[in-house]
């Protein structure tokens, strides 16, 4: 009898190149983002929105982006 094995584990978001970390900026209000690996977003505290990153490739269109509760 064989052995099932264990479940996957899910997989983290993959990783943005710092280059371009360094270099982009928020659409709406062109201020500072910040990476949240975890939850796979590019964070806007001015504008108060989370673009997502899929696949490590930032999307950064304002109708893509979430909304943060305040």
């Amino acid at each position: 009898m064989t052995e099932a094995p264990p479940p996957a584990s899910p997989a983290r978001p993959a990783a943005v190149d710092p280059r371009l970390l360094a270099i982009l900026v928020c659409p709406v209000t062109k201020g500072e983002l910040v990476y949240d690996r975890d939850a796979g977003e590019l964070i806007s505290r001015q504008a108060g929105l989370a673009f997502p990153v899929r696949d490590g490739i930032p999307i950064m269109l304002p109708d893509e982006a979430r909304v943060l509760a305040d």
